[in-house]
């Protein structure tokens, strides 16, 4: 027997509603108001010459609040954050200039002709690659996300923050990445067989470096040439940057200069004093690469207004960094009753994934969540369970479950629940 349209009594349709056609759509359609207004015929085409050419396109200035918003640390010039607006965006690539910064001493302009990649330390023959040179080797592109490990981290604190969902966990972002796979180069310079750890160096001011597993750099890591199809932007490590799919944007060192095959890692200040989190039974958490499995609600949600009650398309984004995103399901009960939700293709592992599922709203307050399970079998988590988990000493690797409620005026606010 095929689902009724309204499947739920929180106002959850069918995931499959918005993909058909005929009595399911019109059924679903005619038990709520119309979103659209009567039409108003234009007269016909301006008359008025457009714009000129340009030799780089810009967005409409009409989509001018569409931008990254900007946390930076007063104290300290250049050091900060910017955050990618996912409530304003669609599908699952992140374009090139709202992708999330992380800098600690500003964006460095560096000269891509005369930088250098170095390998050296445990190898056969340590290497020095121009850019030009590396541009000669095999190159692959894979789509895939990069997360700061401090991700959503103000949901640590007692009080829900109240801002866009974005500005709360925007320091994620999803791209076609495009470079020389790092095993090659690890190979032509022959690692010797007591290398277990890289160390990362990179050419910015504040001499970035942190250490890498060897076996991961030699199964998937990239050094990116390219973003969405052009060269890096120098926010995002131009002239190099290394992409470690899955793990901490920590790793996935920007303007990459340095690589030196270790036994042991390096030990700085990114994987000691940051990043290594005290637990509640006294023990601390390190070397916690592999960003978990989440998911967020962009649409509706804070900032955003129903307007009249009505036919809604609930939608957002889930990743994992240990594979694919193998099912999501959505609430509009506080967790009470669950409903599966529509992945739209293509689902990639370590990949943005854009879910989507029609939501029937009666004008009754709501609160709406959605909880992600990857393919590993890892459930996302309640925050309950996760500060039970963790505690609330940390600051790093927070994905638990993020709740909007929406009032009875059709506004949403964050709320922990």
């Amino acid at each position: 027997m095929s689902e009724p349209v309204n499947a739920s009594a929180s106002g959850l349709l069918d995931r499959r509603l918005f993909l058909r056609r005929g009595l399911r759509w019109s059924a679903a359609i005619a038990a709520a108001p119309s979103i659209a207004i009567a039409a108003d015929i234009p007269s016909g085409p301006t008359r008025t010459p457009g714009q000129p050419f340009s030799n780089y396109g810009q967005p409409s200035p009409q989509e001018k609040a569409t931008i990254r918003w900007i946390s930076a640390n007063r104290a300290v010039a250049g050091n900060g954050v910017s955050w990618t607006p996912l409530h304003d965006l669609e599908g699952i690539i992140t374009p090139s200039g709202l992708h999330f910064e992380r800098h600690h001493n500003g964006v460095p302009q560096i000269d891509g002709e005369a930088h250098r990649l170095s390998v050296h330390g445990l190898v056969k023959q340590p290497l020095s690659f121009t850019i030009d040179a590396l541009k000669r080797y095999p190159q692959r592109s894979r789509i895939g996300f990069v997360e700061c490990g401090g991700n959503s981290n103000s949901s640590w604190n007692l009080e829900p923050l109240q801002t866009r969902a974005g500005y709360l966990h925007g320091l994620a972002s999803n791209s076609e990445w495009t470079g020389v796979p790092l095993a090659i180069v690890l190979d032509e310079a022959g690692v010797d067989p007591a290398a277990r750890w890289l160390v990362l160096e990179a050419s910015d001011a504040i001499g970035m470096n942190i250490s890498l597993p060897l076996a991961k750099a030699r199964k998937d890591c990239l050094l990116a040439l390219y973003q969405n199809g052009e060269r890096l932007r120098p926010e995002q490590g131009y002239p190099l940057r290394l992409i470690v799919p899955g793990w901490e944007g920590v790793l996935n060192v920007k303007w990459l200069s340095r690589i030196e095959l270790t036994t042991e890692p390096v030990m700085s200040r990114n994987e000691t004093s940051r990043y290594t989190e005290l637990q509640p039974d006294g023990r601390a958490r390190q070397f916690t690469f592999a960003m978990d499995v989440k998911s967020l609600i962009t649409s509706p949600s804070p900032g955003h207004l129903l307007s009249e009650k009505g036919l809604y398309e609930i939608r957002g984004l889930a990743w994992s960094g240990r594979g694919k995103v193998k099912r999501v399901e959505v609430s509009a009960d506080a967790g009470k009753t669950w409903k599966p939700a529509a992945l739209q293709g293509p689902v990639l592992p370590m990949s943005f994934t854009r879910f989507r599922i029609p939501w029937r709203w009666d004008g009754a307050a709501a609160t709406l969540q959605s909880r992600a399970v990857d393919e590993t079998g890892a459930v996302q988590p309640t925050r309950a369970t996760l500060v039970a988990q963790r505690g609330r000493a940390g600051y790093f690797h927070y994905n638990a479950i993020v709740s909007w409620q929406v009032s009875e005026d059709g506004e949403l606010s964050h709320v922990y629940a």
